[in-house]
């Protein structure tokens, strides 16, 4: 998912452009208190494009409040809001109450210690689609670095809160814009330790995160095989490329094809 700052609306064109899975028009962060009216006005202009989704202003405050009657009131929504600072399930009821529209899908940020807590309730929440790791916030929060080891634990427990709730996780956007081998490492380790998708926030971090968590040509046929050996076998355990191949190792094959498309169309 790449942001785009709602200040900027000339940047979207470009950014839909750039070959994301998903464009997220950032009203929030991004947008400086004198312009959050101008930026939701843009945002609301765009809404209906394919793929498009907006961060509102976190529900516990004056601009996050004006978001969500404005998305009530508009003729159109998109298909996701990014909500920032969740701390509560009851924050997503109260969005849930107010556009009356259960096609929309949410997608909260856990960015605090409280939020993290109940990460678990959160992303058990059925109009949570996904849930994105917001680190800068909680970094500032535990007064340490945005960097990878300070924050492991807590990525951790997101990962598997929403693995819980059967519900995927997204990391932060890595803000070292000049850095590719940073990018490409700290994608890496997030892939490792269960996220599916890490948000960026420039175009041009795009191919790096691609590359590191759409599967391969050779992931993708090694998958095929698998699974249809595995079917060949009746559903037993049986040795594949020197290895056992049961049950959940096959559910691991499924969900790398169920990227194929993605990554080859």
């Amino acid at each position: 998912m790449l942001f785009v700052p709602g200040s900027r609306p000339e940047r979207l064109d470009k950014a839909m452009a750039a070959g994301a899975d998903s464009v997220c028009i950032d009203l929030e962060d991004a947008v400086p208190a004198d312009g959050k009216e101008t930026a939701r006005a843009a945002a609301l202009a765009a809404i209906g494009r394919p793929g498009l989704a907006i961060r509102i202003n976190g529900v516990a405050t004056r601009a996050g409040i004006a978001d969500l009657l404005a998305l009530a009131e508009a003729p159109a929504r998109p298909a996701h809001i990014y909500v920032p600072m969740v701390e509560s399930p009851a924050e997503l009821k109260i969005i849930r109450s107010v556009l009356a529209d259960d096609s929309v899908g949410l997608i909260p940020l856990i960015e605090t210690v409280e939020g993290l807590d109940n990460a678990p309730a959160i992303a058990a929440d059925p109009s949570v689609e996904m849930v994105m790791f917001g680190g800068g916030d909680f970094s500032a929060q535990l007064g340490v670095a945005l960097e990878w080891e300070p924050l492991l634990l807590a990525r951790q427990r997101l990962v598997m809160a929403c693995a819980a709730a059967n519900k995927p996780a997204m990391d932060v956007p890595f803000i070292k814009l000049d850095d590719a081998d940073g990018l490409a490492e700290e994608t890496r380790r997030a892939k490792a330790i269960g996220f599916s998708a890490k948000a960026a926030i420039h175009p041009a971090q795009l191919d790096g995160i691609h590359s590191i968590f759409r599967p391969t040509l050779a992931q993708v046929a090694e998958a095929e095989e698998a699974i249809a050996a595995f079917a060949a076998a009746g559903g037993a355990a049986i040795r594949f490329n020197g290895r056992m191949l049961e049950a959940p190792i096959v559910r691991r094959y499924q969900q790398i094809l169920a990227m194929k498309d993605k990554a080859h169309a």
